[in-house]
């Protein structure tokens, strides 16, 4: 069916229908424009439809479907399981559809579905205001949401979909809707976690938190220091206001002007603590883990939409991610976590990490399709190589942490931070009390299951 398509000259009618750009292989661009950030990933698609307005997107969700092609979307950000592409189909690459509207007044903010972070958080910086997003400014506002949205403020504001107002969508019969607490409810429930089963969500409307300043305190150590400050940063966070967010990770230590240069490429154990509040309200609640002897520092109040670049993931590197969330932390968990620290592919910029939950993420709704917000820790097996030869060791040092921690686990897992792990682990992102009212929802919405190139949901 693909070369028919494009014998018959089907791009071309969809491009003359299209506001925006429609892109064949054999266009300038095409490389350009069907690369994702997981180097891993290679894949061609026949078209890329890169919309411009909903209604480009309408048209070419028609033509993918009256063409037997098949339909992928690509939001703004990583799509690191390489989903977005899909393989001699048709991609709505929503990435030009990424403007933003802050209604300082309201406290909202009207989001594209091809946003980034850094579009969202440099707009509502001015005006003292943010919402949870994410963890590096270059994730996409849409598959973040979707899949429920974990992020360096969710202590205090709750998850993204926790903040999620509304959102437009366009169907798989390219119909156009909006969803929301009163219009189409249970597709609005649907939108907290099930991920894009349910259509092409062309825009977002958020609710805002005054943040009108943010403190973090960055410190390293060498790596052997590492089972020390893993308790001591678990003790410290199961008493921690919820102002507190953060992370402990297993890095390289970069070549930075703040890390010794005995320290520069060799596996560190870091800890990131932020605060949404100012330097002078952070500095004492920061103290109990500042008389550790670290060996670098960067203790500073910095706009949060700067934070959020600290940690950003360099594209092009080969990826493999996955997750466990954990019950409890106790010792021996601890020791497990520290001792698979030595077989990350190093020196590269692959993490170790572990995040601490709980706070305004245990206490929003439970009967979103989120199941794993009453988890008060997670560990994130993060890899990112260059070298091909190196991806079965990434890919079995991600699966080995897992396997360790497994033993406190919830059962739940955010599907966002895993790839293709198999149906069981599908259902755990999604919740077994979940599953039967998703595949409902999917079924009204997209019957055909046109939608089918994620973490999917088989509609009943």
């Amino acid at each position: 069916m693909t070369s028919d398509v494009l014998d018959s000259g089907g791009p071309a009618a969809l491009r003359s229908g299209l506001l925006g750009d429609v892109i064949g292989p054999g266009d300038s661009g095409y490389d350009e424009a069907r690369a994702v950030f997981n180097g891993m990933v290679d894949r061609r698609p026949a078209v890329i439809a890169q919309c411009a307005d909903p209604r480009d997107v309408a048209s070419a969700v028609a033509f993918a479907r009256s063409h037997g092609l098949e339909l992928s979307v690509r939001g703004g950000g990583h799509g690191v399981t390489g989903a977005a592409v899909a393989e001699g189909g048709l991609v709505v690459d929503l990435r030009r559809m990424n403007s933003i509207q802050v209604d300082p007044q309201a406290g909202t903010a009207r989001v594209g579905g091809g946003a980034t972070m850094a579009d969202l958080d440099r707009a509502t910086q001015p005006y003292g205001l943010a919402t949870t997003g994410g963890r590096a400014s270059t994730t996409g506002v849409g598959g973040l949401t979707l899949g429920g949205g974990s992020g360096w403020l969710e202590r205090r504001f709750g998850l993204m979909c926790d903040n999620l107002l509304s959102a437009d969508l366009v169907t798989a019969d390219s119909r156009r809707v909006r969803a929301d607490e009163q219009q189409h409810p249970e597709l609005f429930w649907a939108l907290h976690g099930g991920g894009g089963n349910f259509g092409v969500v062309t825009s977002f409307t958020f609710g805002l938190h005054p943040l009108p300043a943010f403190a973090i305190a960055l410190l390293l150590w060498p790596a052997e220091a590492g089972p020390e400050v893993v308790r001591r940063y678990r003790d410290y966070l199961d008493d921690a206001p919820d102002e507190v967010g953060g992370a402990l990770l297993y890095l390289t230590a970069p070549p930075e002007p703040f890390v010794p240069p005995d320290l520069v490429g060799r596996l560190a154990v870091g800890v990131l603590l932020t605060y949404t509040g100012g330097l002078g309200q952070a500095q004492p609640v920061f103290e109990p883990l500042l008389g550790l002897d670290h060996r670098a520092e960067v203790i500073a109040e910095l706009p949060y939409a700067d934070v959020q670049c600290m940690l950003d993931d360099p594209p092009g590197y080969r990826n493999y991610w996955s997750a466990e969330y954990l019950a409890g932390f106790p010792d021996q968990a601890a020791d497990l976590f520290c001792a698979r620290a030595r077989d990350m592919v190093t020196p590269s910029p692959s993490q170790h990490v572990l995040f601490p939950l709980g706070g305004a993420v245990a206490a929003g709704r439970d009967d979103f399709p989120v199941p794993w917000r009453s988890a008060p820790w997670a560990v994130h097996p993060f890899g990112l190589w260059e070298d091909p030869a190196d991806d079965a060791r990434g890919r079995a040092w991600a699966r080995a942490v897992c396997t360790d921690l497994r033993p406190w686990s919830v059962g739940a897992v955010y599907l966002n931070f895993i790839g293709d792990e198999g149906e069981e682990r599908r259902r755990a992102g999604l919740g077994e009390r979940n599953a039967r009212r998703l595949a409902a929802v999917k079924g009204e919405y997209d019957p055909d299951n046109t939608f089918h190139l994620n973490h999917n949901i088989v509609p009943a």
